[in-house]
C-alpha cells in the first residue's frame, strides 16, 4: 500500500483524548492531527518523537491532518488502525497465509452473534472467519498485544471459537506495524485475561497468526510471517 501523498515529517508533542495530537512541524507551526488508534499507543506516543502526518482532502475535517506511523528506536512504526485490514487483504490476496486454504471471495465488516469480525473468506460452503488486530508494542524484541486491557478482543477471541465449534474456519491475525521483533506473543503484564482466552481458543482450534508490515514514509506493505509464542 502506497500513500496518495507525500507524508509530511513533524515533531510529537502529545497524544490526547485517545483521537489527537499535537505536533510541531519543521517550519515550527504546531497543528493538532487525528490519531486514529485506540490503544494506549504504549511506547510509541513519547514527546519529541519524530512522526510522519498525511492530510485529507475531507474540506469537512475538523481536523484535516492524520498521524500515521512514529519513530522508536530508529525505526517507523505504524499506529494507523485505519489502514490495518487493507494491509492483510493485500496479504490475503498474495497468499501470505495458506493455511487458510484457498477461498473465492472476501467479505469485509460480517456480523455474527454479538460481534462484528473483521473478514468472512468463502470458498463454495466453506467459510472461514477473521479478526485482525493491529500491533505496535515492542516489548525486548517480541510483539506484543494488546497495549492496554481490551474487553471488545476479548469478546472476539470468544466469537471466534464459537464459529469453530460450529464447523467453520476461524483465525485471528496479528498484524505487526514495528520492526526489530522475532515473534509474537500475547502481552500478558497487560491484560491477562485477554492471554488467557488467546491460549484457550488457539488450544481448542482457532488458528493466531502473525504477519510484519515493513513501514516506511512511502508505503507500507505486508511482507513477512512471524511465529506466534504463549
Amino acid at each position: 500500500m502506497l500513500f496518495n501523498q507525500p507524508l509530511k515529517p513533524a515533531r510529537l508533542l502529545r497524544r490526547y483524548k485517545r483521537f489527537l495530537a499535537d505536533v510541531e512541524l519543521q517550519d515550527g507551526e504546531f497543528i493538532t492531527v487525528h490519531c486514529p488508534n485506540t490503544g494506549s499507543m504504549l511506547g510509541c506516543s513519547t514527546p519529541g518523537a519524530p512522526v510522519m502526518i498525511s492530510r485529507s482532502d475531507n474540506p469537512k475535517r475538523k481536523y484535516p491532518h492524520t498521524l500515521e506511523m512514529v519513530e522508536v528506536d530508529g525505526s517507523w512504526v505504524g499506529i494507523n488502525t485505519s489502514l490495518t485490514n487493507n494491509l492483510v487483504r493485500e496479504a490475503l490476496e498474495g497468499g501470505l497465509f495458506p493455511e487458510l486454504g484457498r477461498f473465492e471471495e472476501i467479505k469485509a465488516e460480517v456480523k455474527t452473534g454479538q460481534s462484528r469480525l473483521d473478514f468472512l473468506l468463502k470458498s463454495g460452503k466453506e467459510l472461514t472467519y477473521l479478526e485482525v488486530k493491529n500491533c505496535t508494542l515492542a516489548q525486548e524484541g517480541v510483539a506484543r498485544f494488546p497495549d492496554a486491557v481490551t474487553d471488545r478482543g476479548a469478546r472476539h477471541l470468544r466469537e471466534l471459537l464459537s464459529l469453530h465449534q460450529q464447523g467453520h474456519r476461524a483465525a485471528i491475525i496479528f498484524c505487526i506495524q514495528l520492526d526489530n521483533v522475532t515473534h509474537f506473543a500475547p502481552a500478558n503484564k497487560i491484560d491477562p485475561l485477554y492471554a488467557e482466552i488467546l491460549a484457550e481458543v488457539t488450544a481448542k482450534g482457532v488458528l493466531a497468526l502473525a504477519c510484519q508490515a515493513e513501514v516506511s514514509p512511502s508505503g507500507i506493505v505486508v511482507n513477512k510471517r512471524l511465529p506466534t509464542r504463549y
